[in-house]
């Protein structure tokens, strides 16, 4: 893929392990899976970034970029981008869709911008 120019990210555990393979298979960028970040944001939202903060930072270090999705929404999102200081893309797609039922679209995206902020 990357021979066609086509940036490849793998997903990866929260792991050295998975981050430090993703590095040696020749991949440009990890994507973090934050389901279990949003599963435990509102019980311990310091807790649940921890080990994303640790694989995003030896990430950043690998020369790996970061990206993350999954769960991501209006409340735990703003707190995951000022945790990973190294953060290049988010995927967000269930809740975006649902809020845009409420606010619309447009709005919505302006929403979702403003918490990247």
């Amino acid at each position: 893929m990357k021979l066609m120019g086509v940036r490849v990210s793998v997903f990866v555990d929260l792991s050295t392990k998975m981050v430090e393979g993703a590095k040696e298979i020749g991949s440009d960028r990890i994507e973090l899976y934050t389901e279990p970040y949003a599963a435990h944001f509102h019980k311990n939202k310091e807790a649940a970034v921890k080990p994303y903060v640790e694989a995003s930072q030896l990430a950043y270090s690998l020369k790996l970029g970061v990206n993350a999705g999954h769960d991501l929404d209006l409340q735990n999102l703003k707190f995951l981008k000022q945790s990973l200081i190294h953060l290049d893309e988010v995927s967000i797609g269930h809740a975006l869709i649902c809020d845009a039922l409420y606010f619309g679209l447009e709005n919505t995206i302006q929403l979702y911008l403003r918490q990247l902020k």
